[in-house]
């Protein structure tokens, strides 16, 4: 396999070359089909690994990146449910060590799914679009799962 981009900027897997046409797979998709090797030239600097994660959401990848723990998992979701929080506030709500919140928050904010606001006149966090947006697709996949164990326990 080796990745390829269209002449329409679509970027795909090469699965197989024939003479006039290339088998190729959408990462996105999971769907294949033949385009013509006229249309399809190498993507020289992405890999097939990289190209098969584009199948997944960008806001999703950056989440998963940038979250190592489940107790960042927890600081994001709880931010999300919460709002945007100065620095104060999280250090006496949540209990933890101001110099590994400090590390917490710029690793957070260096990954873009913290955003730097004013809270009331001091400095606070707020969750990024991207994170939201990952968060609730995350929330929904799982929300889904357990309503297809609901529906499928016996009553």
């Amino acid at each position: 396999m080796k990745p390829v981009r269209d002449d329409d900027g679509t970027r795909y897997l090469l699965l197989k070359r024939s003479a006039e046409a290339s088998l190729v797979r959408d990462p996105t998709t999971g769907n294949e089909c033949y385009v013509r090797n006229d249309r399809l030239e190498p993507e020289e600097d992405a890999t097939v690994l990289e190209t098969a994660a584009t199948g997944v959401d960008p806001a999703i990848r950056r989440l998963l990146r940038g979250v190592h723990d489940d107790e960042t998992l927890g600081f994001l979701l709880e931010l999300a449910e919460r709002g945007a929080t100065d620095v104060r506030t999280i250090l006496e709500r949540y209990d933890v060590c101001e110099s590994d919140l400090h590390g917490r928050l710029a690793e957070l904010a260096a990954a873009g799914l913290l955003e730097e606001v004013d809270v009331d006149g001091e400095r606070g966090y707020r969750i990024s679009d991207d994170c939201e947006r990952a968060l609730s697709a995350i929330r929904d996949a799982t929300t889904a799962s357990e309503d297809e164990l609901t529906a499928d326990a016996p009553d």
